[in-house]
C-alpha cells in the first residue's frame, strides 16, 4: 500500500509500505479520508519523534478485514476511527484526565513502523484495546466520510469549551479564526454562548463572522479591549479559548476577560516561550488558568451526536483536498494559509469527491 512515511524533520517519503497485519483481536480500515491536523505539522516539522513514523489521526474510512476474535464489526462498515482510547482504570481516569493516561498514549493505530496514528496510509490498523473499548464508531447513512472526519477534533475542542464551562448566555473570545477557532465559535454557540472572535487575516475576520461568532476584529486592534468591554456591558467575556499559540494573544486575554473569568491554552507554543505574568493579576482578579490537551472519551458520544446529527457545520470548515502523494504540499499550505484556507483533508486513494 502507499502511505507517507516520516523520515525526519520536514522529510516525507512517499513510499510502498506493507499493509499492516492484523492479530485476532484487531480490525483493518481502509482509510477513506483523514483531516490534517495542527499537532501532525507540528510532529512532521520539528524533532520530536524518531523515525520513521506514519502519522495522521482524524481517520474515516471503512473496515477492510476483522481479526477471528472480533465481534460485532464487519467487513465493509463505514467508521470513524479513535488512535486513542484510555484504560479506564488508572487514578488519572478515574479523575477524569483520560489524556494523561499510559494506555491512552501509548497504543494507538498503525500503519507501520512505530505506532504514531497512521492515517496517512491506504490502510490503517486497530489495536484490540481501541477496537473493544468504543474506538470504531459507525458512521450513519446520510453522513459523508468528509463529514465523519471531524468527529475527532470536535471531541477536542468539545473537551475544551466543557472543561471551560461555557453556559448559555455567556460571552467567550476566541483568539485565532483558523480551523479550531471557526470549530470553537460554532460549539459556543451550539451551547448558546455568544462568540467574538479575533484573527489576522480579513478573510478569516469574515468566515468567523459567517459561521456565527458575534463579532469579530483584526487581532492586531489596539481598541480591541475597549471593543470587547463594549459589547460585553463594561465587564469582559466569561472566557477566552487560546487557539493560537501568541503571547500577544494571551495578554490581550487578559484585558478582555472578566474579574473571575477563564482562560484556557488549547494551542500548543512552543517549549522555548515563555510567559512573565505577574501573579497578582491572577490572585486579585481571580482569573483561572487552565489548559486543555486532545480529546475526552466522555464526550466521545456527544461528539459523533453533534458531527452525525450536523448540529455545527463541518463542511463551512472545508477549504482544501489533496491526494496523499502531495501531503508535503498540504503542510506547507497549512503553514502558510492563504487567504480562505481552512480545514485541510487528504485522500489516500486520491479520490477528491466526498462520498
Amino acid at each position: 500500500m502507499k502511505a507517507q512515511v516520516f523520515r525526519g524533520v520536514n522529510q516525507l517519503s512517499y513510499e510502498e509500505v506493507p499493509v499492516p497485519e492484523i492479530g485476532p483481536d484487531e480490525v483493518l480500515v481502509q482509510v477513506r479520508v483523514v483531516g490534517l491536523c495542527q499537532s501532525d505539522i507540528k510532529k512532521i516539522r520539528y524533532p520530536l519523534y524518531e523515525p520513521p513514523r506514519i502519522f495522521g489521526h482524524e481517520t474515516a474510512g471503512t473496515i477492510a478485514a476483522v481479526g477471528a476474535e472480533v465481534a460485532g464489526w464487519q467487513v465493509g462498515q463505514r467508521v470513524v476511527v479513535m488512535h486513542h482510547i484510555p484504560c479506564m482504570r488508572c487514578a488519572y481516569c478515574l479523575n477524569e484526565n483520560f489524556s494523561m493516561c499510559d494506555v491512552y498514549k501509548n497504543i494507538t493505530t498503525t500503519a507501520g513502523f512505530a505506532p504514531s496514528g497512521g492515517g496517512f496510509a491506504e490502510y490503517v490498523k486497530v489495536p484490540g484495546h481501541i477496537v473493544a473499548n468504543g474506538g470504531l464508531i459507525p458512521i450513519p447513512d446520510g453522513v459523508s466520510f468528509e463529514q465523519a472526519s471531524f468527529v475527532e477534533p470536535t471531541n477536542c475542542c468539545l473537551k475544551a469549551v466543557k472543561k471551560a464551562q461555557v453556559a448559555p448566555g455567556q460571552t467567550v473570545l476566541v483568539t485565532g479564526a483558523g480551523p479550531i477557532g471557526l470549530m470553537f465559535i460554532m460549539l459556543v454557540r451550539y451551547f448558546g454562548a455568544r462568540a467574538i472572535a479575533t484573527d489576522l487575516l480579513p478573510s478569516r475576520i469574515e468566515k468567523a463572522l459567517s459561521v456565527g461568532a458575534e463579532a469579530a476584529f483584526d487581532a492586531r486592534d489596539a481598541d480591541l479591549p475597549a471593543k470587547v468591554a463594549a459589547l460585553t456591558g463594561g465587564v469582559g467575556v466569561d472566557t477566552t479559548l487560546l487557539a493560537v499559540p501568541s503571547e500577544k494573544a494571551f495578554f490581550q486575554a487578559l484585558d478582555c476577560t472578566r474579574k473571575g473569568g477563564k482562560i484556557l491554552f488549547f494551542a500548543e507554543f512552543p517549549d522555548e516561550v515563555e510567559i512573565p505574568i505577574n501573579p497578582n493579576i491572577l490572585y486579585r482578579r481571580e482569573v483561572d488558568l487552565m489548559g486543555s490537551y486532545s480529546s475526552s472519551y466522555r464526550v466521545q458520544a456527544l461528539a459523533a451526536d453533534i458531527v452525525f446529527g450536523k448540529r455545527i457545520d463541518v463542511d463551512a470548515l472545508v477549504s482544501d483536498r489533496y491526494p496523499l502523494r502531495d501531503l508535503a504540499q498540504a503542510v506547507e499550505r497549512a503553514v502558510s494559509p492563504g487567504e480562505e484556507t481552512y480545514k485541510i483533508l487528504i485522500y489516500p486513494n486520491e479520490q477528491l469527491a466526498t462520498d
